[in-house]
């Protein structure tokens, strides 16, 4: 039987945090893995150091949170920093955890990374699925790297984060701390886990070509025109609201929408930055032949899409649910603003006393409908690990 617990801390000392939140969540279990995530107010090596003193030889992965994290008990978060931790024990499950800091080959990095965690898991064949935590950058490059050793092996996880976007980020892997690369880790269980990966934004009917991209990341044309220009236009906003950094904000409930070849999933693409050339930062790789799709939602269809996917979440599964790791767009919660107790209301409703641990990244990484991995932003990727 596959069991999940979770633990928390918000002590002001580092070390002391982690110690915190690795003896709550631990206590009772035999973890095989521990998930940790703190605020970027934290010093994470005291964190780790702290948590490793407890969980000695467990594994550990995870990053900074943006904001907060949520549990079952409420909104983890303060003026010190926070802690928290989702661990996993079940006797049958074998667990490779493994990363690799940035470097000049991403794809190849990610091929390091899944052999290396293939390895440490002591098998030899691929895994019934993984974790991934990656630096907001190379997350395509990585994932692409890793599917040529496994093949495609569902996903779930998301990206590092801080609390302004100042690149603040860290990822943990083990005694590792470092801010721009890969973590994963790869599960070999025969428990049911079920993903479900969504953006929940309605689509319109304002769309176009990608005729020029820049760096995989910076848009700028659509149709042949300044892609902001398109943009202004689609979501007649005056020009303030799309200058520099004011773009990522106006851009929560207007992003853009990639569809897969076969239509079934909508990847979000955030636009980051307006630039005086008249292009946009995206938060995510883009291609030139594809479209983008004007998508759109109320910041009460941000809130209630926690319910709904939760609950879309807890239909798929056949097995009675031991935990849910839930990622949450870090910009979709600031979208949501003073709001986001209703979201927590929400998932302490749905989940019914099931643990769960709620993060929140620059980066959402899902399992597909068409049976692809991908990475987006402004989404949810809502997982759930059955008991049998």
């Amino acid at each position: 039987m596959l069991r999940t617990k979770v633990g928390y801390s918000t002590e002001k000392n580092s070390f002391a945090s982690g110690v915190e939140t690795a003896k709550s969540a631990s206590v009772g279990m035999k973890p095989k893995l521990a998930m940790l995530y703190t605020s970027v107010l934290n010093e994470p090596k005291e964190v780790v150091k702290g948590a490793r003193s407890i969980l000695k030889n467990v594994p550990i992965i995870g990053c900074t949170s943006s904001g907060m994290i949520m549990t079952n008990d409420g909104i983890i978060k303060s003026d010190d920093g926070f802690s928290g931790m989702m661990v996993f024990d079940d006797k049958a499950m074998k667990v490779g955890v493994a990363c690799h800091k940035a470097g000049a080959n991403a794809r190849e990095i990610g091929r390091k990374v899944a052999r290396a965690a293939v390895e440490n898991a002591n098998e030899n064949y691929s895994p019934d699925y993984f974790y991934m935590v990656a630096s907001p950058k190379e997350e395509e490059d990585y994932l692409l790297g890793i599917e040529d050793v496994i093949g495609t092996v569902p996903c779930f996880g998301g990206s590092a984060a801080d609390d302004a976007v100042e690149g603040k980020w860290k990822i943990y892997c083990n005694d590792e701390i470092f801010d721009d690369g890969v973590a994963v880790a790869f599960f070999y269980t025969d428990k049911e886990i079920e993903n479900v990966y969504t953006g929940a934004y309605r689509e319109t009917d304002k769309s176009a070509v990608i005729t020029q991209v820049e760096n995989n990341r910076c848009l700028q044309m659509l149709n042949g025109k300044n892609a902001l220009d398109v943009y202004k236009k689609w979501i007649k906003a005056k020009d303030e609201a799309l200058s520099g950094g004011n773009l990522l904000v106006t851009a929560i409930t207007h992003p853009l929408g990639v569809k897969d070849p076969l239509g079934k999933i909508t990847l979000v693409r955030h636009p980051m930055a307006g630039n005086e050339d008249g292009s946009m930062n995206i938060g995510n790789h883009l291609a030139v032949g594809t479209a983008a799709v004007l998508l759109e939602a109320t910041v009460d269809e941000l809130i209630d899409s926690t319910k709904n996917t939760l609950q879309e979440l807890r239909s798929k599964m056949d097995t009675k649910p031991a935990g849910f790791f839930l990622v949450h767009c870090g910009g979709r919660a600031l979208g949501i603003g003073d709001r986001i107790d209703e979201v927590h209301a929400n998932l302490v409703a749905e989940a019914k006393g099931v643990p769960f641990l709620t993060i929140f990244t620059f980066g959402e990484y899902g399992f597909a409908a068409n049976n692809n991995n991908g990475c987006g932003g402004l989404m949810l990727s809502f997982s759930g690990f059955g008991e049998e």
